[in-house]
């Protein structure tokens, strides 16, 4: 509960003292040998300092934006210059240095700078309101001596700043400390759920991705994070964001569990009008999977930190657009008003779908973001980016308003972002279990699609297909019971007639509408 302040003006004091003298007076006139008492003077309480909150983070944003952008970079020098990736990962923040040392729920851990981190960040803890800056200190990690064999001159290092900052908690094991988010690198963060290992990335603000004009990465320039007391099981973190085109505050509220819940909320003030900006956005990865294996040769049957899109729309209509690789860049959009939900998922959650003994891909969760507010009209924007290997995040999903962010205005957005195994919406229809696709056996010039659905949500009644193609056309279709499998196949061929991209959709119907959700998928020629 938020504290409140306790004062008396002078005129309220000048109101007292005259009812005293007053009282005094009448006293006097009913018993003339009686002294009239002194008055007393009344007990002033002191102002107490208001505590760090979200609009002072705002209030920095807003002055920020006022002014022109100054970009912060920080010179990497003595041990933390030119550091190898196996050098910045044997730097290890020393556990008796935890702020919050002691606490059974939580533990922080601030990262250094080197590497791909250059940027510095301020990071200062709230302590019952109080700002308390955390100045850069070298002497607060352990460095590897396989790593650094001719030790470490801390004199030379001075105040590069911090690059960002992780939180732990007993996530699976209640004697472990388990990494559950990170922030670091530009706007970047990462959270896990329980039984789920780091996946997807959130970011902040997602400005000008995939256009001719290129990308701008804003940074969090500064976070305020809140000690949880002993009964707290959430941990509070202000933040400050700054780029070209604008500032903006953030608040997250952070529950770890067997769902890891952002509750968010953003202020963004514009330095110039905005019109390619992307609300909430999610980062991933997709190489290949089950419907494009012919153009890579790998052992493992599929390898992505992500394999669709899901969508919840404002007329609580349910799409998943499915994955896949391109030779070129693509960008899907979604147009919408006041969407009700949409993230990134990870559907295949068996080891045979991958075989990966070391990346464990059925582990990485799925991030959803739920609005809590209405946003109005816009689009759910799919960006899909052409990857030869699985190092690089190439997948991005954010919320394009349709109206531009204008300079001079403050721009508010509310939203909780929630880090599961799956994704929360236990709606009873009938969801996308797997796609695959390859090259059509009786036709050379088509392409075979497979599409599974769960079976259980469907009666002793065949349901109807639906199935569309924006350019080209549909051939032969056919639905397909495995019980064995629990699940309902659609197969149809796709046939482009000369078309270069085309998106499909399929959706399994009742008598009274839709049993599954909306199958989309976007073919491309090669």
């Amino acid at each position: 509960m938020r504290r409140r302040d306790f004062v008396i003006s002078a005129g309220a004091m000048t109101a007292v003292g005259a009812l005293s003298s007053s009282l005094g007076a009448a006293l006097a006139q009913e018993s003339p040998e009686t002294p009239a008492p002194e008055p007393q003077a009344q007990p002033v309480e002191a102002a107490l300092p208001k505590p760090f909150d979200f609009e002072d983070v705002a209030a920095m944003a807003k002055e920020l934006a006022s002014k022109p952008y100054e970009y912060r970079d920080a010179e990497l020098i003595g041990t933390f210059a030119n550091l190898t990736y196996d050098q910045y990962r044997g730097i290890r923040f020393r556990r008796d240095r935890d702020p919050w040392v002691g606490s059974r729920d939580f533990a922080l851990d601030l990262l250094p700078p080197g590497s791909i981190f250059h940027e510095p960040v301020d990071i200062s803890l709230v302590r019952e309101g109080v700002v308390i800056p955390v100045k850069f200190d070298p002497h607060m990690f352990d460095f590897d001596p396989g790593q650094f064999p001719d030790g470490v001159d801390y004199e030379t290092l001075g105040n590069m700043g911090w690059s960002g900052f992780r939180i732990r908690t007993p996530l699976n094991r209640p004697d472990v400390m388990d990494e559950v988010v990170v922030f670091q690198g530009a706007s970047y963060f990462r959270a896990v759920a329980r039984g789920t290992l780091y996946g997807l990335s959130a970011r902040g603000l997602a400005i000008g991705t995939g256009s001719a004009e290129g990308e701008e990465f804003p940074l969090f320039r500064g976070y305020w994070i809140h000690e949880p007391g002993d009964k707290d099981r959430s941990v509070l973190i202000h933040a400050l964001l700054d780029s070209k085109s604008v500032s903006g505050a953030f608040e997250f509220r952070i529950t770890p569990g067997a769902e890891t819940v952002f509750d968010t909320r953003v202020s963004l003030f514009p330095r110039s009008d905005m019109k390619n900006i992307g609300i909430a956005p999610l980062t991933s990865m997709y190489w290949f999977g089950p419907t494009d294996r012919s153009r890579v040769d790998d052992y493992r049957p599929a390898v992505h930190d992500s394999d669709g899109l899901q969508m919840l729309t404002g007329d609580e209509q349910r799409l998943w657009r499915v994955l896949s690789g391109h030779s070129t860049l693509q960008i899907s959009a979604f147009m919408d008003k006041d969407p009700l939900g949409f993230g990134l998922a990870q559907r295949a959650r068996d080891f045979e779908s991958y075989k990966d003994a070391e990346a464990r891909y059925e582990r990485r969760p799925a991030a959803w973001i739920a609005p809590q507010d209405d946003w109005g009209k816009g689009t759910v924007t799919l960006i899909e980016i052409p990857v030869e290997n699985e190092f690089n995040d190439n997948i991005v999903s954010f919320w394009q308003p349709a109206d531009t962010l204008a300079t001079g205005n403050r721009y508010d957005f509310n939203y909780i972002l929630s880090f599961s195994s799956e994704v929360p919406d236990s709606a009873p229809i009938s969801r996308v279990v797997e796609t695959m696709s390859g090259k059509a056996i009786n036709n050379p010039n088509g392409r075979t699609y497979i599409v599974d659905f769960d079976l259980g949500l469907f009666g002793a009644d065949d349901p109807v297909p639906t199935v569309r193609a924006s350019a080209g056309r549909i051939g032969h279709s056919y639905l397909l019971r495995l019980p064995e499998q629990r699940r309902m196949r659609l197969a149809f061929e796709y046939l482009p007639e000369g078309a270069k991209l085309a998106d499909l959709s399929a959706v399994l119907n009742g008598p009274e509408g839709p049993l599954s959700e909306t199958w989309i998928a976007r073919w491309t020629r090669e």
